[in-house]
Formats: structure tokens, C-alpha cells, sequence
């Protein structure tokens, strides 16, 4: 079932979210340590609608599990040119520990503010995921 999308529809997280829009596979895949909020205060949300506007097919891969077996990596398939990667809006690990080396309680970016749902490093360890699940396809590396 083809829909008809406007600028104002988020852009696609899931395979189901691929299929509306009648893509096979997304041309590129943002990898983010935040949620998804299309606002632009948020970089990855930014750099998708840019890329979108010059004509490419963008989805977002918003805070995938990098604990399990790592299906969140692959539930979007492989893009045609490159993963893009992100830590998100704050590095990860200023996300994560105060001044005084202490775990934060929350996270600003987290659905809930609940923390744990990015690692430390986060850039580096979806990267070396991304590169093991995909060793062919580029991975653009942001901040």
C-alpha cells in the first residue's frame, strides 16, 4: 500500500515505515544515539531532511540495542551508499557521567529520561558493529 507523503511525515524507522513510502532500501541509514525527534535542535533529524531535500531516501536508526543480537542494526536492511553515525546531541559519554565521574541519573535524549540506552563511546561502538554486520558499505562518521 503506497501512500502519499509530505515533507511533514517523519522519516522512516522501521522496515514497515520503508514499504509505505514504496522503497526497497533506503540510499542512506542515520545511525543515532538519540530518539528520533524531527526537530532541529537535533543534528541527525537536520542532516536527514537536507539530504532528503537533494533528492536521497534517508531513514533513521534511533538508539539501536547494541546489547542483544544486534537485530536493531539490521532491521532497515543495507543502503545503497553509506551508514551515517552519530553519538547524538551530546557526546556520549558527557551524556553519561557528571564532572565528578559519576553516572548520570537521566538522560536529556532518552524517551522518559531514562538512561542506558546508549554505550559509552557510543560513535565507536555502533561503527564497529555497522563494520562487522556490513564490512562493503561505508560508514560516514558525524558529530
Amino acid at each position: 500500500m503506497l501512500q502519499k507523503l509530505s515533507i511533514t511525515d517523519w522519516l522512516p524507522v522501521s522496515k514497515k515505515e520503508l514499504e509505505m513510502r514504496g522503497w526497497e532500501q533506503p540510499d542512506i541509514i542515520i545511525v543515532s544515539g538519540d530518539a528520533y525527534v524531527d526537530h532541529p535542535s537535533f543534528g541527525h533529524a537536520v542532516i536527514a531532511r537536507i539530504l532528503e531535500k537533494d533528492g536521497y531516501k534517508v531513514a533513521i536508526l534511533p538508539q539501536p540495542n547494541w546489547r542483544d543480537d544486534l537485530r536493531d542494526f539490521s532491521k532497515l536492511g543495507t543502503p545503497k551508499l553509506f551508514f551515517g553515525v552519530t553519538a547524538g546531541c551530546m557526546d556520549s559519554m558527557i551524556n553519561h557521567y557528571t564532572a565528578n565521574k559519576r553516572l548520570r541519573s537521566e538522560d536529556a535524549y532518552t524517551p522518559g529520561g531514562t538512561a542506558g540506552f546508549r554505550p559509552d563511546y557510543a560513535s565507536v561502538v555502533y561503527t564497529k558493529i555497522l563494520k562487522k554486520l556490513f564490512p562493503e558499505t561505508p560508514v560516514v562518521l558525524g558529530g
